[in-house]
């Protein structure tokens, strides 16, 4: 099962996979560059769905928009094509533009004819909002270091305050990096997420409603909305079942079953958006000749797989909030780890 044993949780009933991690699904890379020196706290997470080259071996990917309060590039080529085309970088809002350009800087040089004698690239990359806690105006991070997090990217990832989750806060306590996986028969669904969402009575673990508990430990307000919704969550899911573009969209509405199950509600001013992708197969830029052929499971047989969204997007949320440490704001307001409160969380 899906368990985080040392804190007697369970989530769901599909088995993990051997790390209980996106990079379960064969050939999914993660790779962080955190920035933290003065008041630059901060960073940049890559995801790689294979290690060659991306832009001349596509993977069917898919976007669900569930409330659009964002500023992310690239989504728009995505949900037209069904393609996913350079690595998928996740970062602070206002680093958006270093990103995309480290993206673009790869994609140059591994492909020459890119804007000559062929089209033009295009990076994806989501963002949070992580000014409390990080300087965002000083915009301290550079290209340089996005392109250090694709170069880190490796099959064991950090989770919790590092890459793009250093500065992340998510339902009143330290958010930032999360993930987790399941094995659905011979195949696996991964799913990583940057949670920076969600106000502390609404927070839901395994089960079990511990926000009001949360809310009092942290002196928060009891009423039921005690502040506009304005953090925002990206969730990024991996498989290595043969689905379509269309089969992936709908596997990425499925996140949000996940996300509803930890206690969010979607706020106004709360950004959600889901990729998710297909490493089954690869899509050439250079089509061939003769009509190529790609393999698909039957809609009826995706059940299992939308279960498993659900149970790691619940899972991974949790994991990002109890791997991440104590912090302050700029301003020096503490910021707590959820793991460091839990034993003292009344009617845990």
């Amino acid at each position: 099962m899906g368990v985080h044993s040392h804190w007697g949780l369970q989530f769901g009933r599909l088995a993990p996979g051997p790390r209980n991690l996106i990079t379960d699904v064969p050939g999914v890379q993660v790779g962080h560059c955190t920035l933290d020196e003065g008041e630059a706290r901060t960073g940049v997470t890559a995801v790689l769905p294979h290690s060659g080259n991306i832009f001349h071996q596509k993977v069917p990917a898919a976007v669900e928009v569930f409330n659009g309060f964002g500023k992310s590039v690239g989504l728009m080529q995505v949900t037209e094509l069904g393609t996913l085309e350079t690595p998928i970088l996740l970062t602070n809002t206002f680093s958006v533009p270093e990103a995309s350009a480290a993206l673009i800087t790869e994609a140059l040089a591994a492909n020459p004819e890119i804007g000559t004698t062929t089209g033009t690239v295009n990076p994806v990359v989501f963002e949070c909002n992580d000014g409390p806690i990080n300087d965002i105006r000083g915009r301290g991070l550079r290209s340089e270091h996005a392109e250090a997090a694709l170069a880190a990217a490796d099959a064991d990832f950090s989770e919790g305050a590092v890459g793009a989750g250093r500065g992340m806060r998510s339902h009143g306590v330290k958010g930032g990096i999360g993930s987790a996986s399941r094995r659905v028969a011979k195949y696996t669904l991964g799913v990583l997420v940057l949670s920076n969402h969600g106000q502390p009575e609404d927070l839901v673990a395994g089960g079990r409603p511990i926000g009001p508990g949360l809310a009092e430990q942290l002196g928060a307000p009891s009423e039921a909305v005690a502040e506009p919704e304005q953090g925002s969550i990206i969730i990024i899911l991996a498989t290595d079942a043969p689905v379509s573009d269309r089969q992936l969209r709908r596997l990425a509405r499925r996140t949000a079953v996940g996300l509803g199950r930890t206690g969010s509600f979607m706020g106004h001013g709360s950004g959600e958006i889901a990729l998710a992708f297909s490493t089954a197969q690869t899509i050439a830029h250079i089509p061939p000749q003769e009509p190529a052929q790609l393999r698909i499971l039957g809609d009826e047989q995706l059940d299992p797989f939308f279960l498993a969204a659900a149970e790691a997007t619940e899972e991974a949320v949790i994991s990002s909030l109890l791997h991440a440490k104590a912090d302050t704001t700029r301003n020096g307001e503490p910021v707590p780890s959820l793991a460091d409160l839990w034993p003292s969380i009344p009617n845990i």
